[in-house]
């Protein structure tokens, strides 16, 4: 899987909140934020956690605002995110 995303990039993690397994913190999900950094390759655990095949796709470290995760706070909150929780920023979320 190519990296959809570089650093400086704003983008928006899904809203989905999945009957299994994520990783995905759901006080992130649907919130915006920026990529800080390319983490490497790794399989999605969701899809490892239900036995099913999981090619490596990239991670990225993601900085949001607090007050875009919890509505309050002037610090920031940095997520590691599969690609597959991610899309760019002017997207609605999905979900």
């Amino acid at each position: 899987m190519t990296e959809l995303f570089g650093v400086g990039d704003r983008v928006r993690a899904s809203r989905v909140d999945p009957p299994h397994h994520t990783r995905l913190p759901g006080y992130a999900r649907g919130a915006a934020g920026t990529v800080t950094g390319l983490l490497g390759r790794y399989p999605l655990p969701d899809l490892r956690a239900r036995g099913l095949p999981a090619e490596p796709e990239p991670v990225y470290a993601v900085r949001f605002a607090a007050t875009e995760l919890f509505g309050e706070g002037d610090h920031t909150v940095t997520v590691d995110l599969w690609q597959s929780y991610l899309r760019p920023a002017a997207q609605e979320p999905d979900g």
